[in-house]
């Protein structure tokens, strides 16, 4: 290969990069950002603050349906086209909420906007699936988190600095805006990954075969559960580190944005670390690597909550917990993906779904213990994090056994 064709492949990939990172951080983006806004919001709408927090709800909703909705018709109509579709409902959905008289129409803006978002997630995924395979999936998951991983990081931050100088509002107009840069970006510089010969019909019952086909296959199943519940721990560990860190070990809001924003890096770094090493250690052994050290900081985490230990003792396990997510989350996706490159939107789809699903369980979990303890926090980190390293112990199957059970049926 010649220096200006290798340039030229240099350059695709990083455009790739930054496409289908962009389109995978839209969930992050899409809710953290507005999040220091609500007590805002519903002081403007008069509205309590459980109504304001529907507008999360239906997001949330609406990101799991559009993912069942794009997986199989991406399958079927090739990826571009519901990816711009996805892109303007969520350009509409940004407008439509920043310009909202009142509560219930926003509400029903981030439903058109979560429907959008769901199609840049489910799709940026599969198209991973069609243009690599083997390990050069799973470097390509990892490098992914270069971009996306910082979301959650900046999206609070940027969130709480636009509203320095504007209103919520402003906050759906750079999300509009972001997301028509990405309409742009898809529209001329990203071409269709899936070739027409591998599409096939997204009729309701061939879509309704193809999920039955994925929850009865154990091995995709296996790793769907695992990267699901040890997305549990994370959700479980957003939703609950502002309270426990802050009302129980004092931390100021400064001091757990550094936390917060140290925990993000972490995972970026692992998932770095998870590329440098998938070719040189199979994927299998990586996630079982990050499921092990993810399951014992999370005991160790409980440990210190529980013993009420000095907070040293409780972020360094935390720490650790949390930058595992960049190793169990390429390799997992990977992993879950690998014999499914015909089916590979629908698959993506299901995966997403699990994850955001079971994440929604750990959300109210959380709040059980009530305030003033770490404790409900660091319990259902740990216990999801058993759950994930359970799911690959007992459900997963590795390709040496696969291949193994393959020949002894054709005998």
């Amino acid at each position: 290969m010649s220096t200006a064709e290798r340039e030229t492949g240099d350059a695709s990939k990083i455009r790739r990069l930054l496409i289908l990172g962009g389109l995978s951080a839209f969930g992050p983006l899409s809710i953290d950002m507005y999040l220091p806004a609500l007590p805002r919001m519903a002081g403007d709408f008069q509205a309590s603050d459980t109504t304001v927090q529907l507008t999360l709800t239906a997001f949330v909703v609406g990101l799991a349906v559009g993912q069942i909705v794009a997986g199989p018709l991406s399958d079927s109509l090739g990826r571009r086209r519901p990816l711009l579709t996805g892109l303007v409902l969520y350009v509409a959905g940004s407008v439509a909420a920043a310009a909202s008289p009142g509560v219930e129409v926003l509400i029903a803006a981030r439903s058109v906007q979560a429907l959008g978002a769901a199609a840049g997630i489910v799709i940026a995924r599969a198209a991973v699936r069609d243009l690599y395979t083997g390990t050069a999936v799973t470097k390509f998951f990892s490098l992914l988190l270069l971009v996306n991983g910082l979301a959650p990081i900046l999206a609070p931050v940027i969130g709480g600095q636009v509203l320095t100088f504007t209103s919520w509002r402003g906050v759906f107009v750079i999300l509009a805006a972001f997301g028509a840069v990405l309409l742009g970006a898809v529209a001329f510089a990203l071409p269709e990954p899936l070739p027409v010969e591998r599409r096939h019909s997204a009729r309701l019952g061939g879509v309704l075969r193809t999920y039955g086909r994925l929850l009865t296959d154990r091995t995709f199943l296996g790793y769907a559960l695992t990267s699901g519940l040890n997305f549990a721990a994370l959700f479980a560990y957003i939703s609950g580190s502002s309270f426990a860190l802050q009302d129980v070990y004092r931390l100021s809001p400064q001091e757990y944005s550094v936390v917060f924003g140290l925990n993000g890096v972490g995972i970026v770094l692992a998932g770095q670390l998870n590329g440098w090493l998938v070719g040189r250690f199979r994927e299998r052994t990586l996630l079982r690597a990050g499921l092990t050290v993810s399951t014992l900081s999370g005991l160790a985490t409980l440990t210190a909550a529980v013993l009420r230990l000095p907070l040293p003792a409780l972020l360094i396990p935390l720490l650790l917990m949390v930058s595992c997510i960049g190793i169990i989350g390429p390799n997992a996706s990977s992993l879950a993906l690998a014999a499914h490159a015909r089916t590979a939107g629908s698959a993506s789809a299901l995966l997403g779904v699990l994850q955001f699903a079971i994440g929604g369980i750990a959300t109210p979990l959380v709040g059980l213990g009530g305030p003033g303890t770490a404790v409900p926090m660091t319990a259902v980190m740990a216990g999801f994090g058993v759950l994930a390293l359970l799911s690959f112990a007992t459900l997963t199957v590795s390709p040496s056994r696969q291949d193994s059970r393959s020949a002894a049926g054709r005998r």
